[in-house]
């Protein structure tokens, strides 16, 4: 339901928005807003599925953000959480001025940030937590045994962070000129109705690149089984997901801009030191259904970690450069606002 609402109140708009991204809504303002002037006192935030957001959503249910920024002198500041299904929906809602930060995949992130020519960067990231594959099909045991008979979902065709893996995983299968080859066995659906699709048996759908809890909760069910995870893909740890925002809010709210960072660094170190806590705090905001040991479970595993700062970013930005995606190959700096830098 709330997704549903959620959006709706983005597509009522968007006929708004498209005229906002034309006029340059989040082309940045090399000023900034006038000397004195307030910074917002409302903020709006996206997050997705899953526990890869685990601090935003610490962030929501503890206030972090209004506690923050009271702290900095700026007043009560509400803040209003939404929550997207994908990367392409939440891409659409900045450029349309919906929201004022978005969170999602690197991928998403870095083709916004090359489609704005640099006007839309990263603020900070989440974690560092492998994407995993699961599939029904006995026969599947790599990526190079889906055949068109497949239906593979992810949160957006193309532009989500799972199906640039997909892509690379294609490339490094198949060749790179072949990158493409699994695009048309992909579906677009939200990582609960994607978990519903496969366990059900009564779908197309044949396999979901998905995160946690999702991936747990597939693989208990009677057969499905893991295919393969991103970190096998890129041989090691990267970062998953970030929050993204434009540069005209990044100049005009400095202090709300220290108060999220803050908050972000306040929840993670948080989450590692109360981490029962910290599943049931999920339970409770995300109105999951699934136990508090689960999702425990879930946030002690080696893999999944916390971290507002970078981590081997550029594997997918290099990647959309070298088939083209994007017109330009950025660094690391290129694609984030330089306060995350001197973050410790």
């Amino acid at each position: 339901m709330e997704r549903r609402q959620n959006l709706g109140r983005v597509t009522m708009s968007l006929a708004l928005g498209a005229v906002l991204l034309a006029a340059g809504a989040i082309s940045a303002n090399a000023a900034g807003r006038p000397d004195g002037a307030a910074e917002q006192k409302t903020l709006r935030i996206s997050k997705q599925y899953g526990v890869n957001y685990l601090p935003l959503i610490v962030l929501e249910g503890q206030k972090l953000i209004e506690k923050n920024a009271k702290a900095a002198g700026l007043g009560d500041v509400a803040v209003e959480w939404l929550t997207f299904g994908g990367g392409a929906t939440a891409n659409d809602a900045l450029l349309s001025g919906n929201v004022d930060l978005i969170s999602g995949g690197v991928a998403p992130a870095v083709i916004l940030w090359d489609k704005t020519k640099g006007a839309a960067k990263i603020l900070a990231t989440l974690d560092r937590s492998p994407l995993i594959l699961n599939s029904s099909n006995p026969n599947v045991k790599s990526i190079t045994d889906f055949t068109a008979k497949d239906k593979i979902a992810v949160p957006s065709v193309k532009v989500s962070i799972q199906a640039l893996t997909l892509q690379i995983a294609a490339a490094k299968a198949f060749g790179k000129e072949n990158y493409a080859r699994i695009d048309p066995w992909t579906v677009a659906l939200a990582h609960p109705d994607a978990l519903i699709a496969l366990t059900s048996g009564k779908s197309e759908v044949t396999a979901h690149f998905t995160n946690e809890p999702y991936a747990t909760l597939e693989q208990q069910a009677a057969g499905i089984h893991k295919v393969f995870t991103s970190f096998d893909v890129f041989g090691g740890p990267h970062t998953t997901n970030l929050i993204t925002t434009s540069e005209k809010f990044y100049n005009a709210n400095p202090r709300l801009v220290d108060a999220i960072i803050k908050s972000l660094q306040e929840a993670d170190e948080w989450i590692a030191a109360h981490k029962r806590d910290a599943a049931l705090l999920y339970i409770e905001v995300t109105k999951s259904k699934e136990g508090a040991d689960l999702i425990e479970k879930i946030i002690n595993q080696p893999d999944i970690t916390f971290s507002p700062k970078p981590l081997n970013v550029t594997y997918y930005s290099d990647f959309l450069f070298d088939v083209k995606t994007i017109s330009s190959k950025p660094t690391e700096k290129d694609l984030f606002f330089p306060k995350i830098f001197e973050v410790k």
